[in-house]
């Protein structure tokens, strides 16, 4: 659990909602349906628009990481490694074969087993970036879903405001209806807003940030492999893999 996203959330609602009532205003006025219903439905529908099916869906799935990030267990990826590299030069690459189905991340399996089969450390460098690559891309062009979102809410908001007052220029003549309007038009603009900054934005640049973490980890299990291909010593395939490590 990602304990400091959930704290700066808390923050960051409560120091607003906490500025609302030491100024003197009511929770409830900040509780408007209408306004809700613009900003997240003319946001998500806007979405929808620009990104295709499999993106949309990969993005709502990602979103969370921001509360449970993928593991980043470095420390194992080193001593797995390493430990098939101790393996490997005392009894062959073909006695690695057993270790194949062990192992959860389908990743990390066809790189081990392109290892035992043989295949020329070039090539399966080359092999294993470019798969890294393109997951790497896949995953970035999905994230950015909240990006767009983040970008999309305040106009949408705007719009919203703009709606709300053109309801009170309707009814000018009824005072009654005055404040509904005026209300779902200034809020329209607090919730655009502050859902792109406190919210949208945020999970975007989080989720970036895992999905780097997440490209250098591969990279790491490459350099890795690399090394008990090419025969080297474990522990130098241990200090290159920890120099990785940060």
């Amino acid at each position: 659990m990602d304990n400091i996203s959930i704290l700066g959330i808390i923050i960051a609602l409560g120091a607003i909602l906490a500025g609302q009532i030491l100024e003197g205003g009511h929770l409830s006025s900040l509780l408007q349906p209408t306004a809700f219903l613009i900003v997240v439905g003319g946001t998500t529908g806007a979405v929808l628009l620009q990104s295709p099916p499999r993106v949309f869906l990969d993005g709502v799935r990602m979103v969370k990481w921001v509360f449970a990030p993928p593991r980043r267990d470095l420390e194992q990826v080193v001593s797995l490694v390493v430990g098939w590299s101790m393996v490997a030069r005392r009894d062959g690459l073909l006695v690695l074969e057993r270790h194949i189905n062990t192992l959860a991340e389908p990743f990390m399996r066809r790189g081990l087993q392109m290892l035992v089969d043989g295949a020329e450390p070039d090539f399966l460098r080359e092999a294993l970036e470019i798969e890294t690559d393109a997951w790497a891309a896949r995953m970035r062009q999905s994230a950015r879903i909240w990006e767009s979102a983040g970008g999309y809410s305040p106009t949408i908001g705007i719009l919203g405001a703009v709606l709300g007052l053109i309801h009170v220029m309707e009814n000018l003549s009824d005072p009654t209806k005055l404040g509904a309007g005026i209300a779902v038009a200034f809020v329209a603009t607090i919730y655009g807003v502050g859902l792109a900054n406190l919210v949208l934005l945020p999970v975007s640049k989080k989720l970036m940030a895992h999905i780097s973490s997440q490209a250098a980890r591969r990279e790491m299990y490459i350099d890795g492999l690399l090394g008990i291909a090419n025969g080297d010593n474990p522990r130098i395939i241990e200090s290159r893999m920890r120099g990785r490590i940060h």
